[in-house]
C-alpha cells in the first residue's frame, strides 16, 4: 500500500534534499566548538512553560513536569555529582524504574559533561558487574528495590539511593532525594565536542557477552532525524514510547529523541500489561505510541473488545526490536484504525531502515522499509560485494555515504567493527526491486534445509496468522537427510490445546501461506519463549537446546 497525506514530504525528495549541514543547523550548540546534551534536550526549551514529561506512578498518580522543572532537578543532580568527584568524561550509571528522577539523573549527568550508562532494573548482579567493569562508572544511582544487587558486585562504585517511606539508607550510601533537596540548581552546562561521549551503552548479549557501545554527541543528529522522519513526531502529539530506558530504544527514543525536539514524553512506572496500556492510551489521549512486536502481540491477545475503547485514538504506532509480523499490521488496521510501521536499528547505530511515518512512500507488510535519509544501506555477499534485488546477504552501512552514522567501534574492542568501508549488521536481508529491505533473520538464524534457505521470520509470521497461535519462534535443527529441518516453538492462545491434529493443521497452514518446503516439520507447544530483558526472542537458546538433545539421544 502507499501512504501519503497532505503536508507529508515524499521519501524520494527527502533523500535528494538531505544535507548534513541542515541537520547540524537544527542543534543549539556547535559540534566543533561546544555542545551539551542537557542543553539540546532541556535547557534550550526553558522559560516557555513547556511540558516535558507526563509521569504515571505504578499506583496511577500523574505528575506533569515542565522543561523548567527538569532544569531545576538536573541542576541539583549536577551539584551532587560535583560533590562526589564526578567530572566531564566520567561515567554515571543509573538503575532506576521509569520515574522523574531518572530523567533528572540523565540530564544532570549530561549537564556536567559526564557520560550516562543505563542499567536495566531486571539485571542480576553478574550483568551489572560486567557493565560496571568495562565502564569504570564513578557513581551508581538506584532505588531501594534494586540496591541489594550491588552488594554482590565486587568493587562497585559509590551508590546514591532513592528511598521510599520506611526504607533505611545503606551504610555509606548517599540519600539521593535529601542530597538533591539541599543542592543548588544553578550549574552552568559544560560544553563538549561532538566526538565526546554522552552515553555508554551495551549490546543485548543475545549471542554472547554484551559489548560496550560508546555514543558520542554526534549521535544527536541521527536521533533527531529519526524522531522527525520515522516516528513523524508532531508538536501536538501525546507521545509514549513504552520501551524501558535501560535499553537503547528507550533511552534513545523515549527520552533523548522527543526531548531533543522539545516535545513531551511519557513514563509509566508499572510493569507492562495489555490492560494498563489500553488504560493509559485512553486516559492520556496518546496519539503516537512506540514499542516492540512482543508488546503489540500481547495487545492483540487481549482481543478486539479490549481494543475497541481506543479505536481511532492513535494517530500512528511504531515498532522496533524484532521484525513486525504482517498479521500485527492487519490487526492494528482493523481493530485500532492505526497505521503501525516497522523500524529497524541496532544499539550501535540507532535506527537506520524504516517505514517512515513522517515521509510518504510505499509500505509493504513484512518489510523493514527504506534507508533513513542520511544513510546508504547495502546488501553484501560473503566476499564484501554489493548485491542487487532479491539476493540474500548481510545488511551493511556504506560508511562514506552515511553522514548520520556515528558508531566507529566497540569500547575496548580488540577487533574493528568496521572493515572495507562497511559496517556489517549481522542481519540477513534482501533488497526488493523498489529499494525496500526485507528481513530474513540473523545470519546464524537462517535455516538451510534440503538446499533451501529459509528465513525464520517468514515462518513465524505465517504461524501467528493462525488463531491458535499467540507467539512463535522458529529454528533449524540438525537432520541427517536435509541438513536442517524447521522446528517451531509455539505459545498457544488460551482457548487452544496442543495436539497432533493441531500440529498438522499448523504445518498445512504454513505450507499454504509460504511454500511446500518452508513449513515446520516439528512443533513443540510451550508456555513461554526465551527472551532478552528487552523482549528479543533468543532463538539461539532454543537451537542450542535442540542440538544438545539430539546429541544426547
Amino acid at each position: 500500500m502507499t501512504r501519503a497525506s497532505v503536508g507529508v514530504p515524499r521519501y524520494e525528495d527527502a533523500v535528494q534534499r538531505f544535507r548534513i549541514e541542515d541537520e547540524v543547523a537544527r542543534l543549539h550548540g556547535d559540534l566543533a566548538t561546544g555542545i551539551n546534551a542537557y542543553v539540546e534536550c532541556c535547557g534550550r526549551y526553558t522559560g516557555e512553560n513547556r511540558l516535558a514529561l507526563r509521569a504515571l506512578s505504578a499506583a496511577g498518580e500523574l505528575r506533569e513536569l515542565s522543561f523548567d522543572d527538569l532544569a531545576d532537578m538536573s541542576g541539583r543532580v549536577d551539584t551532587l555529582l560535583k560533590d562526589v568527584g564526578v567530572g566531564p568524561g566520567d561515567v554515571v550509571a543509573g538503575m532506576l524504574p521509569r520515574i522523574p528522577e531518572l530523567v533528572a539523573l540523565i540530564l544532570g549527568t549530561w549537564r556536567i559533561g559526564a557520560v550516562y550508562q543505563p542499567l536495566f532494573t531486571a539485571f542480576g548482579p553478574k550483568a551489572i558487574e560486567h557493565r560496571l567493569g568495562y565502564s569504570g562508572a564513578k557513581l551508581v544511582v538506584t532505588n531501594a528495590a534494586n540496591r541489594g544487587k550491588l552488594d554482590e558486585v565486587e568493587n562497585h562504585p559509590r551508590v546514591a539511593t532513592i528511598l521510599a517511606a520506611g526504607d533505611a539508607l545503606p551504610e555509606g550510601d548517599i540519600d539521593f532525594r535529601v542530597a538533591l533537596a539541599a543542592a543548588s540548581p544553578d550549574c552552568p552546562p559544560v560544553m563538549r565536542k561532538g566526538s565526546d561521549l554522552f552515553m555508554m551503552m551495551s549490546t543485548s548479549g543475545t549471542t554472547g557477552h554484551p559489548k560496550g557501545v560508546p555514543v558520542p554527541l554526534n549521535a544527536l543528529l541521527a536521533f533527531g532525524a529519526y524522531m522527525r522522519d520515522a516516528i513523524g513526531l508532531r508538536p501536538d502529539d501525546v507521545f509514549w514510547n513504552i520501551a524501558d530506558p535501560g535499553w537503547a530504544y528507550g533511552l534513545y527514543y523515549a527520552i533523548t529523541g522527543p526531548l531533543q525536539l522539545g516535545i513531551a514524553t511519557t513514563f509509566y512506572e508499572g510493569a507492562f500489561n495489555a490492560k494498563s496500556t489500553y488504560d493509559i492510551v485512553e486516559r492520556l489521549g496518546v496519539t503516537s505510541i512506540a514499542g516492540s512486536p512482543t508488546a503489540y502481540r500481547l495487545l492483540m491477545a487481549e482481543g478486539a473488545e479490549a481494543a475497541a475503547r481506543i479505536k481511532g485514538r492513535l494517530r500512528v504506532a511504531s515498532s522496533a526490536g524484532e521484525p513486525l509480523n504482517p498479521e500485527v499490521i492487519r490487526w492494528f488496521d482493523a481493530h485500532l484504525s492505526a497505521p503501525i510501521h516497522d523500524h529497524y536499528g541496532q544499539t550501535e547505530n540507532g535506527m537506520m531502515v524504516n517505514n517512515h511515518h513522517g515521509l510518504s512512500h510505499a509500505v509493504r507488510p513484512g518489510s523493514a522499509g527504506f534507508a533513513m535519509p542520511g544513510y546508504r544501506m547495502v546488501v553484501l555477499d560473503e566476499a564484501g560485494n554489493e548485491l542487487g534485488p532479491n539476493q540474500p546477504g548481510i545488511l551493511a552501512v556504506d560508511i562514506a555515504k552515511s553522514p548520520l552514522l556515528w558508531f566507529d567501534g566497540y569500547h575496548q574492542a580488540e577487533t574493528p567493527a568496521i572493515s572495507g568501508g562497511y559496517y556489517r549488521t549481522g542481519d540477513t536481508v534482501e533488497y526488493e526491486p523498489d529499494g525496500s529491505v526485507s528481513f530474513i533473520g540473523r545470519a546464524d538464524d537462517v535455516i538451510t534445509s534440503a538446499g533451501y534457505r529459509i528465513g525464520p521470520f517468514d515462518v513465524e509470521s505465517a504461524l501467528i496468522e493462525h488463531p491458535a497461535v499467540n507467539e512463535a519462534a522458529v529454528v533449524g535443527v540438525p537432520d541427517p537427510q536435509r541438513t536442517e529441518i524447521v522446528k517451531a516453538f509455539v505459545v498457544l492462545a488460551p482457548t487452544y490445546k496442543g495436539s497432533e491434529d493441531l500440529t498438522e493443521e499448523l504445518a498445512q497452514h504454513v505450507k499454504k501461506r509460504l511454500s511446500a518446503h518452508a513449513y515446520p516439520r516439528e512443533v513443540e507447544f510451550v508456555t513461554e519463549l526465551p527472551k532478552t530483558p528487552s523482549g528479543k526472542i533468543q532463538r539461539f537458546l532454543l537451537r542450542k537446546a535442540e542440538v544438545e538433545k539430539r546429541k544426547g539421544g
